[in-house]
């Protein structure tokens, strides 16, 4: 499918979507949650793809919403534009191949939202996060209240939505907000490298470890271990276990296929 706000490329297993609304700093309108919904089932259902990665076209990853989005608006219409953003991120969030958010310039507002709902954070040197609604008389309404506080605490997350601050790219990496920080120049460069090296690792493994971590960071200990015991043994189901055992035995690199036996 053909898209206007966005692209979707696909190469060597790594699919990278691109927000492409660079005039606008790529500001999120309804049409373009629209694709981006789209987007996402059409990687969901390719089995060639291992990684999905999200950037920015232009000067900013992400600014928020277009806000002429809200002129006018209702508390109905606001509120089926927001849940399709929630629906779009709960989907996001499960989905069961690695995803990395590739941020530069400004992650804003929507922007933020979308990289905290990815599985980690690649930002460049001179990167902005932050959630500035409060400033617009709002508050973030597409997780970010949510997933911010789980990510840096109550204390933290109360002080930068309630400031509408932004967030550098050091505060960031020291806060656990980002991964990794990379001159602006290196940014694609390396996070492309992790791509590809998670697009060669066991499908199943990556999903198993996605899911142990998600799942078992809402649960107590013991729960959580319970969790991570069934999802190693269900790797077991891969042929990907043998085959890296193999490979490990007989010095050479493993070739997964990811599939359950």
């Amino acid at each position: 499918m053909s898209f206007t706000h966005i692209l979707l490329d696909r190469s060597e297993g790594v699919a990278t979507l691109t927000f492409n609304r660079p005039d606008k700093l790529n500001a999120m309108n309804p049409e373009m949650t629209g694709e981006l919904r789209q987007a996402l089932e059409e990687v969901s259902q390719d089995a060639t793809i291992r990684v999905l990665v999200f950037r920015g076209q232009g000067r900013a990853f992400m600014a928020g919403a277009d806000v002429r989005t809200f002129l006018g608006a209702t508390p109905l219409t606001i509120r089926r534009f927001i849940q399709r953003a929630h629906d779009f991120l709960f989907r996001l969030e499960t989905l069961n191949i690695p995803v990395i958010a590739a941020v530069h310039g400004f992650a804003l507002g929507a922007g933020f939202e979308i990289a905290l709902a990815c599985d980690f954070i690649y930002a460049s040197e001179e990167v902005k996060l932050g959630l500035p609604e409060i400033n617009l008389g709002l508050f973030p309404g597409a997780g970010g209240s949510q997933r911010l506080t789980r990510l840096v605490g109550k204390s933290m997350a109360k002080e930068i939505i309630m400031t509408g601050r932004m967030v550098d790219a050091q505060e960031a990496r020291a806060a656990g907000i980002v991964a990794q920080v990379f001159p602006e120049d290196k940014l694609w460069e390396e996070t492309l490298k992790t791509a590809q090296s998670l697009a060669q690792k066991g499908r199943v493994a990556l999903a198993a470890a996605k899911q142990a971590i998600d799942r078992g960071a809402n649960v107590d200990l013991r729960s959580g271990c319970a969790l991570e015991v069934d999802l190693f043994a269900l790797c077991f189901a891969s042929s990907d276990p043998q085959e890296g055992v193999k490979a490990f035995l007989e010095k050479r690199p493993p070739v997964f296929k990811g599939e359950m036996e």
